[in-house]
């Protein structure tokens, strides 16, 4: 005699049937399990960003795994691309700089309150040189790579780290040898402190 089926969640029947029980919960759990696989890489960790300023270059890990490393461009003399931990604050897909004479900033993923940003920028042959005013540039089809991943991870799910130093011969990057070029060339700054610092020493703009 048939045993009674006792697992209406899984047969969706009552009564007696043969073969009822486990098996057949498994497979109606297959279907499950299988979209569990097929989450994207964001959803599986956290998003990290690394940005060496001294390299000029950027690396992005999710879930602990390396995925990408970029050449960017960080802040050129006087405009100082801040070193610290970060969080992704907001996403812009399609913002402009109401600062920089509406220069486009497609992919802004900022991350200080000062409005400093991860964004594309079409100046990919300075790449891998500071060239910003202190945003942390990227390849438009980079930017819309990681942007993406910050999307789909969520702002919250994802951790901002810059770091390093300016590299020497920073202050001609724009080609230029005025005061304030060549203040890039060393931590010493004459024109603020020591034998040539006059009554109001300058302060470096963003």
């Amino acid at each position: 005699m048939d045993a009674p089926c006792r697992c209406t969640l899984a047969c969706g029947r009552t009564g007696f049937r043969t073969g009822c029980g486990l098996p057949k919960l498994v497979r109606l759990l297959l279907p499950l399990l299988a979209g569990l696989g097929a989450l994207s890489p964001a959803a599986a960790g956290e998003i990290v960003i690394l940005v060496d300023k001294a390299s000029q270059r950027m690396s992005v890990s999710v879930g602990g795994e390396q995925r990408y490393t970029w050449p960017v461009s960080t802040g050129m003399s006087g405009y100082a691309t801040p070193t610290g931990r970060f969080a992704a604050l907001w996403l812009s897909r399609h913002h402009r700089s109401r600062e920089w004479d509406d220069a486009p900033m497609p992919y802004s993923i900022f991350f200080t309150d000062s409005g400093h940003a991860i964004h594309g920028s079409q100046a990919v042959g300075r790449l891998g040189s500071p060239a910003s005013h202190g945003c942390v540039r990227l390849s438009p089809a980079n930017a819309g790579i990681l942007f993406r991943l910050v999307q789909e991870a969520g702002a919250a799910n994802t951790r901002i780290e810059v770091t390093g130093t300016d590299p020497i011969g920073t202050g001609f990057a724009a080609g230029g040898a005025g005061a304030r070029d060549l203040r890039g060339l060393t931590a010493f700054d004459p024109l603020a402190t020591g034998i040539m610092a006059g009554s109001s020493p300058r302060r470096p703009q963003r």
